[in-house]
């Protein structure tokens, strides 16, 4: 398993241990609650349980590629194609943010068309082109992947700032906290 495959995979079972550790069960979500998806383990009155599944079929990031003409970093086609999974609410410093995650082939077709989306506009701005692996409060700012460096970063949407964060995804993936809400 490679680096960041396997700093997802950890993350992803530290994530869910602290919610059994918190709750008694494996994490919880609202805004899941009648969406079908592998990684449902059980349903209540308005939520879902759930768990990550392993990412079947294999797929990747092709389309995105295709559609601008784009070669894409291994690293980035592997967070999104290692696994089903809920959204994750993390901590990095005293920052919080929701890591992206696909919960279904159906979701990852509408990840890849936001993707394209976002790339799209950075490219009408020429700006150099990053792809987004978490959401803020903020509707301004994501965190993102340099697609030329691979550098993780937070970014302010439409123009040339951002503040690094990590080096590499590997790395920032294995700096999370799990943050039970």
């Amino acid at each position: 398993m490679n680096d960041v495959k396997q700093a997802l995979t950890d993350f992803t079972r530290r994530y869910c241990e602290a919610w059994q550790q918190a709750n008694g069960r494996g994490p919880r979500s609202e805004e899941l609650y009648g969406v079908p998806s592998p990684c449902i383990t059980a349903t209540g009155e308005d939520y879902v349980f759930w768990q990550a599944q392993p990412f079947v079929p294999h797929a990747d990031l092709r389309g995105v590629e295709k559609a601008l003409d784009i070669v894409i970093r291994q690293d980035i086609h592997d967070f999104y194609t290692t696994q089903f999974a809920g959204d994750m609410t993390v901590t990095l410093g005293e920052r919080c943010f929701t890591l992206v995650q696909t919960w279904s082939a159906d979701d990852f077709r509408r990840v890849q068309e936001n993707q394209i989306g976002h790339l799209l506009i950075q490219r009408r701005l020429k700006l150099s082109p990053t792809l987004f692996i978490a959401t803020l409060d903020s509707e301004l700012d994501i965190i993102s992947v340099s697609n030329v460096t691979g550098e993780v970063r937070l970014e302010t949407l439409g123009t040339s700032r951002y503040t690094p964060l990590a080096s590499g995804l590997g790395t920032f993936l294995a700096q999370l906290t799990p943050q039970i809400l």
